[in-house]
């Protein structure tokens, strides 16, 4: 069975300031998103799921979908501030989604197969997408516990507009990841990059740390993980009181690795991620699908 691409989708982009997801970037047009689905069909994927808001079906149908017709089988699933577990309720004055897993979760009924994660709003590159491709591909039938990450380089994934959040990860001679962190505000300062710590102390660390883009390999049986430590997460009343606080995918894995419940490969990519996080990245993304174009990466027309 091909492997399913589930794409993250229902973030509003708020430190770039608009609806990143569906800005053209491209030379004829193109987003992100696109270059992203041309590279995983070319890499084996044989489904798309995108989660999103409700509030946003009709455009995103009419505007993304429409476009991938004929190419490969389309799902849309929503993530709602009020999809909780029986008995947890929403605060009320909580405007902020709960986060990357909480989006993952929202999968759970259309996707019965191995599957990556990844943002809609970040390039990858193509290597990248052959390198999980092959490894969902090559899972044994039926297999459980088993997941995957592509390991970027920091100094490969920085914005040099500010500060960006990227899972630190630390890893075993076998490759499997022994933890990951989400870090919120990552940057280069005087060529050295640097993290800010929970204490506010900016820690310095090597370019070639490896860190995950949130281009993650799961089983299905990561979403009945998922749920079982959400509501844990939901039971910690410091999480319910911050109105920010969010469900990432680095929390979830790093809980499953360190009970022993699942291991995570570290999967090497020659790839160099790109992205706009703030609407100054925006002309040297454009200028970078340019020269691909120009170089001939990708077709004049993918869809």
């Amino acid at each position: 069975m091909k492997p399913t691409l589930f794409l993250l989708a229902a973030g509003m982009g708020s430190r770039y300031g608009g609806l990143k997801q569906l800005d053209s970037l491209g030379p004829h047009g193109e987003t992100i998103m696109d270059y992203s689905i041309y590279d995983a069909i070319n890499a084996g994927f044989g489904k798309l799921v995108f989660v999103i808001r409700k509030d946003f079906e009709d455009d995103f149908r009419r505007i993304v979908l429409s476009k991938y017709e004929g190419h490969i089988p389309c799902e849309l699933v929503f993530q709602a501030l009020d999809a909780l577990p029986e008995g947890f309720t929403c605060p009320a004055d909580r405007t902020k989604p709960w986060g990357t897993n909480h989006a993952v979760m929202m999968g759970k009924d259309v996707i019965k197969e191995p599957f990556a994660v990844l943002n809609c709003d970040d390039f990858y590159d193509r290597d990248a997408f052959q390198v999980m491709g092959k490894w969902l591909a090559n899972l044994p039938e039926g297999s459980t516990g088993k997941y995957a990450m592509v390991g970027f380089r920091v100094g490969n994934t920085l914005s040099e507009s500010g500060t960006v959040s990227r899972g630190i990860c630390e890893n075993d001679d076998q490759h499997h990841l022994t933890s990951v962190v989400e870090r919120t505000k990552i940057q280069r300062f005087d060529g050295v990059v640097k993290y800010m710590d929970d204490n506010g102390e900016w820690v310095a660390i090597p370019d070639t740390t490896p860190v995950s883009m949130n281009f993650w390999g799961f089983t299905p049986d990561y979403f009945a993980h998922s749920e079982e430590y959400f509501k844990t997460f939901l039971s910690d009343p410091a999480n319910m009181a911050n109105l920010k606080s969010e469900f990432f995918i680095p929390l979830m894995v790093d809980k499953l690795i360190k009970d022993g419940t699942a291991t995570c490969e570290v999967l090497d990519t020659t790839s160099k991620w790109f992205g706009v996080t703030y609407p100054e990245d925006r002309p040297d993304v454009v200028a970078k699908f340019e020269k691909l174009a120009a170089d001939g990466v990708y077709p004049e027309k993918m869809f």
